[in-house]
């Protein structure tokens, strides 16, 4: 768990390069997964491919410039996917959890990320001088909690 948690903190933080992953360009995809990649997300801009450790990871836009990351094994399997999300959009027990343990602190910034059949939610909360970067499962559980 402490390994999914880091690696979605070093995404929420935004590392790039060498410390999380090299750019490549398209062509440098295997094509079954460039072309699973398009028959899902057709209307998807903004794309910028990595090559990140085994996996090969996509960032892009859709509809309003919410950010997406989809990480896939080498035979176009989907390994991970990160989603930009609203503070509408969390689950009501994780919307209940911030409210009665995070009172006064305002969702600075929330993902979705799915790993298998897992889903956990990312949060940036803040409340001056604090901010807290806080890793939640769907049941409202905070998992990783770290200050930012």
């Amino acid at each position: 768990m402490r390994k999914i948690f880091l690696a979605a903190v070093l995404t929420l933080a935004g590392f790039t390069g060498a410390t999380y992953g090299q750019r490549i360009a398209q062509s440098e995809v295997p094509s079954v997964i460039v072309n699973l990649f398009q028959q899902t997300y057709s209307k998807a801009y903004d794309v910028e491919w990595k090559i990140d450790g085994a996996s090969y990871k996509v960032e892009f836009e859709l509809g309003l410039g919410i950010d997406h990351d989809v990480w896939y094994d080498k035979s176009g399997g989907i390994v991970r996917q990160k989603t930009d999300i609203s503070k509408n959009d969390l689950p009501a027990k994780v919307l209940s959890k911030i409210n009665s343990d995070f009172s006064g602190y305002r969702v600075d910034d929330a993902e979705k990320i799915n790993e298998g059949s897992k889903t956990t939610y990312l949060l940036e909360l803040k409340k001056q001088p604090e901010e807290w970067k806080i890793l939640f499962d769907s049941e409202g559980n905070v998992l990783e909690k770290i200050a930012d």
